[in-house]
C-alpha cells in the first residue's frame, strides 16, 4: 500500500519534465487518488464483511500492481485520473483488511507490533523512493512506473497468504447507552485539528519531492523521500511509546509543531541539508499523528470516533491539492508554506483539546462492541493503538 499509493510522489517531478504534465493536472492525479481512497475507507465501514474478505484483499492486490503497471501504457491525463482513482480506491481497501487483521490477530501481543506492522506505509515510501532515485540515472518516468508496479507485485506476493480475522461470534447484551461523561468539546477539537492535518500534511506529501527538486540537485528529491519512507517505519511504534508516559493531546501538539517545522524548511531555508532534515521531520511524525489522533479518539470513547476521524482526514486530503493548485504557477514553497500554516492550526486545535482533557473516564455499559474491543469498564490504555469496532475498521 505504501508503493501503490505514495509513488506518485517521486514520479511526479519525471512526469512534469518527460511527460509534459502540468502542475495543475499534477494536483487533479493527486486528488483522484485521494477521492479513491476516500470511497474505499467508506466502503470498508459501510460493509463490515469487506474487511474480513481474503478474496477483496487478493483482488486489490492484483488491481493495486495493475494500475501501477498502467501509467506507462497511455499518455491521457483522464486515463491517468481513472488510474489513480482505482489505485486510491485499492490502496484503501488493502490497508483496512491488513489493519483489521493486525487488530485481530494481534491484540494479546505486545502493542509496539501494531505499531511496527502500521511502519509498514514507511516502509513501501522508502522502497519507492529508492527504485526512483536508481531510475533517475537509467530510464525515464515510464520505467519508474513500471518498476514500481513490480516492486508492488513482488509484496503481493509476500503477504498473498495475510488471513484477516474471522467473522466475530455474536453476542448478547444491552444495547448501547451514550458516555456518560461529555465528550463533545474535546472530540470537536480533536476532529477539526485532523482534518486540518489531512489538508497540510497532504500538500507536503504529494509535492515535497517536486519542491525540493526546484532548488537541488535531482537526486535530492528522491533522496529526501526515501528519508521521509525511514524516519516513518519506527514513528508510529515510537509515539504509541511514549503516549504510555505522557499525555496523547500533548504528544499530539508536539508533533504537529515537528511537523509544520519540517514542511516550512525547504521553502523558508532551502538547500539540501535542509531538505533532508525536512524529509526526517515529516517522516517521523505524519503516521505518528494519525495514531495519537485516533487513540485519542478511541480513548474518549465517542460514538463512532474512528469513523468520523477518518472520514475527516480523508475529506481534507481531497481539499488540500486543489486549495494550492492556484499558488503552483510560481513553483511548490508557496504551497508548502500554506501547508505549514494549516498544520499549525491543527496544532493550535490540538491545544484547545489539551485543556481539560478527561485521562480517565468512568465506566460505560457492557455493549458487543465495548466487549469485542476488550474497553469495558476502563480508559484505553495509553500505548496502544485503538482497537476499532467490527462497523468502524
Amino acid at each position: 500500500m505504501g508503493v501503490g499509493r505514495f509513488v506518485y510522489t517521486p514520479i511526479l517531478p519525471l512526469m512534469h519534465a518527460q511527460a509534459g504534465l502540468s502542475a495543475s493536472a499534477g494536483a487533479n492525479l493527486a486528488t483522484a487518488n485521494y477521492v479513491g481512497y476516500l470511497v474505499g475507507a467508506l466502503a470498508g465501514i459501510l460493509v463490515p464483511a469487506l474487511v474480513r474478505s481474503r478474496l477483496l484483499l487478493r483482488v486489490s492486490l492484483v488491481v493495486l500492481t495493475v494500475t501501477l503497471a498502467g501509467m506507462p501504457t497511455v499518455h491521457s491525463t483522464a486515463a491517468w485520473l481513472a488510474l489513480r482513482l482505482l489505485a486510491g480506491i485499492t490502496s484503501a481497501l488493502i490497508f483496512v483488511i491488513a489493519v483489521n487483521s493486525l487488530l485481530g490477530h494481534l491484540r494479546q501481543h505486545p502493542a509496539h507490533l501494531t505499531g511496527w506492522a502500521f511502519g509498514g506505509v514507511g516502509a513501501g515510501i522508502a522502497l519507492s523512493g529508492l527504485v526512483v532515485l536508481f531510475l533517475r540515472a537509467f530510464g525515464d518516468w515510464r520505467t519508474a512506473w513500471w518498476a514500481s508496479a513490480a516492486l508492488c507485485a513482488l509484496m503481493a506476493v509476500a503477504c498473498w497468504t495475510l488471513r484477516p480475522e474471522e467473522t466475530p461470534a455474536a453476542s448478547g447484551g444491552t444495547t448501547g447507552s451514550r458516555p456518560r461523561t461529555r465528550v463533545h468539546r474535546w472530540f470537536s477539537a480533536l476532529f477539526v485539528s485532523y482534518t486540518l492535518e489531512g489538508i497540510g500534511y497532504i500538500v507536503a506529501g504529494t509535492f515535497l519531492v517536486a519542491a525540493i527538486g526546484q532548488g537541488s540537485p535531482g537526486w535530492v528529491g528522491s533522496g529526501a523521500w526515501v528519508l521521509a519512507g525511514l524516519a516513518a517505519v519506527p514513528s508510529s511504534a515510537l509515539w504509541a511509546w511514549l503516549g504510555h508516559r505522557w499525555s496523547r493531546p500533548g504528544l499530539l501538539l508536539t508533533a504537529l509543531v515537528i511537523q509544520a517545522v519540517g514542511i516550512a524548511l525547504p521553502a523558508v531555508v532551502g538547500g539540501v541539508p535542509a531538505a533532508l532534515v525536512s524529509a526526517i521531520l515529516f517522516g517521523a511524525t505524519f503516521i505518528g499523528v494519525s495514531t495519537l489522533a485516533l487513540a485519542a479518539g478511541a480513548h474518549l470513547r465517542f460514538p463512532r470516533s474512528v469513523a468520523l476521524l477518518t472520514a475527516g482526514y480523508s475529506v481534507g486530503q481531497i481539499l488540500g491539492p486543489p486549495a494550492v493548485t492556484p499558488l503552483l504557477h510560481h513553483g511548490y514553497h508557496e504551497a508548502l508554506i500554506l501547508a505549514s500554516v494549516v498544520v499549525l492550526a491543527a496544532a493550535v486545535a490540538a491545544a484547545v483539546l489539551r485543556v481539560g482533557f478527561p485521562h480517565t473516564l468512568p465506566d460505560v455499559e457492557r455493549t458487543p462492541a465495548a466487549r469485542s474491543a476488550g474497553q469495558v469498564g476502563r480508559p484505553a490504555p495509553a500505548y496502544t493503538l485503538p482497537v476499532p469496532d467490527e462497523d468502524q475498521t
